[in-house]
């Protein structure tokens, strides 16, 4: 290490200048790798040293000054020190400990992959329990299905209703497909096949009140989990419900039916699927001012099947179920896993047309 013995006081940088922490950054064609560490106390050292050699109050005073010449230490003497004393990074702050984000207490089932929410069945087993005409209250009775664990605690719930003149069996293919995901779903027969949009709402809210206040499952539901889904005018009436409704979590009208075109009241988040070739709601006059008449502000998504027709929901399709299951995992759930599948927008051969509010 080289040390001035001149009478002239020498700043900490000038000290610090000819240290072997600068000769190690200043060696041609060499740089301190990420994480490469030097003494702490060899930098603080020379920095003290430094600090010894400034004028003393008598200097500044006018009388002549002494300056003392520090011990010269050894780079030896450094490496002794460098295995026993703290070390500092050259590179980066102290590292703090690492923060972990805590993870909805909704969470249910593995990580989410494109497989496994593509597949036929997810990850829960599930049952089935029939509600006669005779027991429901509200609504013309239909079917529960349900996890047969609650292992991982109690589970979001999500009614359905058909369309017009059709019976709960056009849409029972979703029953099994969402409460092997994580959900308990009412697949619902309206009191008349003839119901119109307003009506079916207040039966998905009748049969939302029955499972989690009457039903034999109610004490797997978490009632402050709910949401609505339904095709034609049942996909009318999942809008009524949830302008009725503000409470619920999510909304998934199907190829929906309504006369009523804006929906300013609904604050609830909404997925509304249309059909390309719909001629019975055509999405011109339906779907997509179903959509664009809902708040701005709102949380919500167009999702448009190509080439499908009206009746695309009354079967099992993989792109509707991909899409209902993470848009009720990520607002009945509040599970930021499924996020991935809803932003950046969804595309494929089977979408013709995507919109959104993203990100959620």
């Amino acid at each position: 290490m080289r040390h001035h013995r001149t009478g002239v006081p020498l700043s900490p940088a000038a000290v610090l200048k000819g240290s072997a922490v600068n000769r190690l950054l200043a060696r041609p064609g060499r740089s301190v790798a990420p994480g490469r560490r030097v003494p702490l106390v060899a930098t603080l050292g020379l920095a003290l040293a430094a600090g010894s050699l400034a004028p003393s109050a008598s200097a500044a005073a006018g009388d002549p000054a002494t300056v003392e010449t520090p011990p010269v230490v050894s780079q030896r003497a450094i490496d002794e020190h460098a295995a026993t004393e703290p070390q500092l990074s050259l590179d980066a702050p102290a590292a703090l400990p690492p923060v972990t984000i805590a993870a909805s207490p909704y969470e249910r089932g593995p990580a989410p992959t494109v497989a496994s929410i593509e597949a036929a069945r997810g990850p829960f087993a599930v049952a089935q329990t029939t509600v006669s005409r005779f027991a429901a209250s509200g609504f013309g009775g239909g079917t529960i299905t349900y996890p047969t664990s609650t292992a991982e605690g109690t589970f979001g719930a999500v009614a359905i209703s058909p369309g017009y003149t059709a019976a709960q069996s056009s849409i029972s293919w979703l029953g099994p497909r969402l409460a092997s995901q994580g959900f308990v779903v009412i697949t619902i027969d309206t009191n008349s096949r003839y119901d119109q949009p307003s009506s079916r709402g207040d039966q998905l809210r009748a049969a939302l009140a029955y499972l989690t206040g009457s039903s034999s499952v109610r004490g797997r539901i978490d009632a402050s989990r709910l949401a609505v889904m339904g095709h034609s005018m049942g996909g009318g009436g999942a809008l009524e419900a949830a302008k009725d409704n503000p409470a619920l979590q999510a909304a998934i009208p199907m190829t929906p039916w309504n006369t009523d075109k804006t929906w300013p009241e609904v604050q609830t988040p909404t997925l509304i699927i249309g059909a390309q070739n719909d001629s019975v709601a055509s999405v011109t006059t339906h779907a997509e001012p179903f959509y664009e008449n809902l708040p701005g502000s709102l949380d919500k998504a167009y999702l448009e099947l190509r080439g499908a027709s009206h009746f695309a929901p009354n079967t099992s399709n993989t792109t509707i179920a991909r899409q209902s299951i993470a848009w009720l995992k990520r607002f009945v759930d509040d599970d930021e896993r499924y996020a991935q599948f809803l932003c950046p927008p969804p595309s494929g051969t089977a979408i013709s047309e995507y919109r959104s509010t993203c990100p959620y």
